[in-house]
């Protein structure tokens, strides 16, 4: 049996035929919207490292933290220029993340879930802290604070499960990548239609293309971690 260096092991083993497929095309979406729009490297660059830290992620992976870091430094960029206030404070929480997330993967190899009882209380207390953070984003005249709300506290919540490896956080990453999908499309199209200057269309594409992404990504994670294939490392441990 051919042993690996550690880098190798998690860049390239033990991946399905369907994984490859899917994680390409989401990857060529992000080039193709480049192409479409080029007015945005820092985009792109935010698109591609996004769809390659959560499928990593999805398979359990630490080096998913990697490129979650390189995503989020560009994102921070993208989410400034937008007005978008919520994306921006998460994703500087982002940010500083990635090396927790690093640090605790390394240490707990398994994934686990809450009680049903106090799944409940997760939820209903992500509910709760999104309609906090809607009524404050739009005192501070954050754009579509209502959708940039879901960014600034259930991300939070969603993000905090995620690094402690609770199952439930893509249940709440597919509510989020929902809404930034409305959130960023409708940013787009107000752009197309003149009746938005702030920003810029390639950016707000490039965030329409990796929610998208980021959104089949959840829903298949959510399978694979639920199942324990995305215990111990995803088999590249």
């Amino acid at each position: 049996m051919t042993k690996h260096n550690w880098f190798y092991s998690q860049l390239f083993t033990n991946w399905k035929r369907f994984e490859v497929i899917y994680v390409t095309i989401l990857i060529l979406l992000q080039l193709a919207v480049f192409a479409i729009v080029p007015d945005s490297p820092i985009g792109m660059i935010s698109g591609v490292a996004g769809v390659i830290c959560l499928v990593y992620g999805m398979k359990g992976r630490k080096i998913s933290f990697i490129f979650g870091f390189i995503q989020c430094v560009a994102m921070t960029y993208v989410a400034w220029i937008s007005h978008a206030y919520g994306s921006f404070a998460m994703d500087i929480v982002y940010v500083i993340s990635q090396p927790i997330g690093w640090y605790l993967w390394g240490r707990q190899q398994q994934t686990h879930s809450f009680q049903p009882g106090t799944r409940k209380k997760v939820f209903f207390g992500a509910f709760l802290a999104w309609a906090i953070g809607w009524w404050v984003l739009a005192g501070v005249g954050g754009q579509l604070p209502y959708f940039d709300s879901i960014n600034f506290v259930i991300s939070f919540i969603a993000q905090v499960l995620y690094v402690l490896k609770y199952n439930e956080n893509w249940s709440l990453w597919i509510f989020v990548n929902v809404a930034n999908f409305v959130y960023w499309s409708i940013l787009s199209v107000q752009m197309m239609m003149g009746d938005n200057t702030i920003g810029t269309l390639g950016a707000n594409l490039s965030q329409v293309a990796l929610q998208a992404a980021l959104l089949f990504n959840a829903i298949y994670a959510q399978k694979v971690w639920s199942s324990g294939e995305a215990n111990n490392e995803g088999g590249a441990a």
